[in-house]
């Protein structure tokens, strides 16, 4: 039963990590492509890390993928932010049908 586990959690990370890579092929702008990258690829490492615990078990090993995972969790979503706000900044082009709500500061 364990192993199913494994498998259906690798298979579901495999399946997230091609997503975000056919989301860098297929979008056509800077703030989409970091989108689906850092979406995909954070539950795409996550859910094989958490194939790696159930497959270990309890060990010290599994506690430090639980935080590696923790750790990716906050890193990318705080990557994606820099990047989209750094890409907005230098005036990178972003697509008419995209709906956004830009802060302008106080007084704008």
């Amino acid at each position: 039963m364990k192993d199913i586990v494994v498998v259906i959690l690798m298979v579901a990370g495999t399946f997230f990590f091609a997503m975000g890579t056919l989301g860098l092929w297929r979008f056509p702008d800077v703030f989409s492509r970091a989108h689906a990258s850092t979406k995909c690829d954070t539950l795409g490492c996550g859910l094989i890390l958490l194939s790696m615990v159930v497959r270990s078990g309890f060990s010290l090993a599994s506690l430090k993928m639980l935080l590696i995972i923790g750790f990716i969790w906050l890193t990318n979503a705080t990557a994606a932010h820099v990047i989209g706000n750094t890409a907005l900044k230098q005036g990178y082009p972003m697509l008419k049908e995209t709906r956004t709500w830009i802060y302008r500061g106080r007084g704008e």
